[in-house]
């Protein structure tokens, strides 16, 4: 007699089913995080709906718990068939909003530690619903389902952390204590916090470019949010650009792509902030404008341009010192053939510092492995004149090391995430001007620290996620500069 096989009941047939998404999701994450470049413009049509369904879920969470709490007395016992659709509708709603948000952050630009942050809790949030419906009423002898309520409310917390994350996205890090009340920021503690800046503090840029920025692009272009790879925290970050390359060109305001970008006429698809947030006044356009025009100097002081003491009166009137053009290039001329070459190899990867200077600055990261060791010994003639160097991302390693160490007029080197050690950090103690060093992301230690402290002018150790550990101890000279 051949015996029945019993059949699941539906809710666990069906929930067998619904893990494909969960791990369709998983993998997305996984597999194809969002990396700061854009993509199709389907892609980017289709996140954008991730916008408008993600409300949906919040709204099921969080009635789910107080449909259980109310259903427990007999006067409401008619609420509890209702919770178990709302937990399955709950989990098909976050598991869609969680892909179209993929989408959105994989297609339209997005990087940084929010974005990772609020999709991986919202993974979690799929994750939890899944269970939460599959757990319900499976401890009949106690009361109140322990278990099943204790996920329920750590639920309800993720989704709260979920939805913070997405508005410090949408409406900046500080969307919840901009508008704080003095006397209650100052009781709960709350700081107004900025990004980091790389320019002398009484300059032009701190004045009067840097609150610009903070006030209008941090937001999606921060610590936290790097939209398309670009930071504009920082004079450093600002002139490092993005995936899309440069964003400024120093003394050529109409060829810099900041500037492109927050001058579009209103309506613009490519206007910045986009579309539904304040755009730029014309004043603050102005002084965008001005500042490149003028060099993109981190140190052109404040008062080089009449009148803008007040941050709240940007002038439009600039004291320029006259450029010797005669001068400038005779200086250059000894490597402009060189440089003319290098640029046909290297297609706006090398700059000058400056319209009125034969002073170089180099930046390779976008380039990423495709510039290695030897491209690095290729542009050898004109290692006396650079001043910045960005190799972030790329194949160098310990092999140049003796050609970095020949750059003798480096005040920035960025070294992140490449494959040096201690063995370049020791080579490079003969960069007495050297002031600003990151090796973030490599295998540098605790030894390369005595070459640090021996760089007369260093201020900046950039040493996140190297052997050097914060807890450590660090030498007199260089507490303070490093930075983790």
């Amino acid at each position: 007699m051949i015996v029945p096989i019993p059949q699941r009941p539906l809710r666990y047939r069906l929930g067998l089913f619904s893990l494909a998404p969960i791990l369709l999701l998983l993998g997305l994450l996984l597999f194809f995080p969002p990396d700061g470049a854009q993509r199709s413009d389907w892609a980017q049509f289709i996140g954008g709906f991730h916008l408008l369904t993600i409300h949906f879920p919040i709204a099921l969470i969080l009635l789910v718990p107080v449909l259980e709490v109310a259903s427990r007395s007999r006067r409401f016992q008619y609420l509890l068939p209702v919770i178990e659709p709302l937990l399955v509708l709950a989990f098909f709603s976050v598991i869609a909003s969680a892909i179209l948000g993929w989408f959105l952050a994989r297609s339209g630009g997005s990087s940084g530690t929010f974005v990772v942050q609020h999709m991986w809790a919202g993974f979690f949030v799929s994750v939890l619903c899944w269970l939460g419906w599959m757990f319900r009423g499976r401890f009949p002898g106690l009361r109140f389902d322990i278990a099943y309520f204790f996920g329920l409310a750590v639920t309800v917390l993720l989704i709260s952390f979920t939805g913070y994350r997405g508005g410090q996205l949408s409406h900046g890090a500080n969307h919840l204590t901009e508008h704080l009340p003095g006397p209650l920021r100052n009781w709960l503690g709350v700081s107004q916090e900025h990004g980091p800046t790389a320019s002398t503090p009484d300059s032009f840029f701190a004045v009067r470019v840097e609150p610009v920025l903070q006030q209008n692009c941090v937001a999606c272009h921060g610590r936290s949010s790097q939209k398309n790879g670009l930071r504009l925290d920082s004079y450093e970050a600002v002139m490092r650009g993005g995936k899309s390359g440069l964003a400024i060109k120093t003394g050529d305001f109409k060829n810099s792509g900041l500037f492109q970008r927050v001058s579009c006429p209103p309506g613009s698809e490519k206007i910045m902030p986009p579309q539904g947030k304040t755009p730029l006044s014309p004043d603050q356009i102005k002084v965008i404008e001005l500042w490149i025009s003028t060099g993109a100097s981190p140190s052109l002081a404040a008062n080089a341009a009449k009148g803008v003491s007040a941050p709240a009166r940007p002038a439009v009137d600039v004291t320029i010192t006259e450029i010797d053009d005669a001068a400038v290039a005779k200086q250059r001329a000894p490597f402009a053939n060189a440089l003319a070459e290098f640029d046909k190899r290297y297609p706006g990867a090398i700059e000058y510092e400056s319209r009125d200077s034969s002073r170089l600055t180099i930046n390779a990261s976008l380039m990423g492995s495709n510039f290695g060791d030897s491209d690095l010994a290729d542009i050898k003639p004109l290692y006396g004149q650079f001043v910045a160097a960005d190799f972030s991302n790329t194949a160098v390693t310990d092999r140049s090391a003796l050609n970095l160490a020949a750059m003798k007029h480096l005040r920035k080197l960025r070294l992140m995430r490449t494959k040096i050690t201690d063995a370049t950090v020791l080579a490079l103690s003969g960069l007495s001007e050297l002031e600003s060093l990151n090796v973030f992301g490599t295998e540098v230690t605790p030894a390369a620290l005595k070459t640090a402290d021996h760089l007369p002018r260093l201020q900046h150790l950039y040493a996140g996620e190297t052997r050097i550990s914060a807890n450590g101890t660090l030498p007199v000279a260089l507490k303070g500069k490093v930075q983790f």
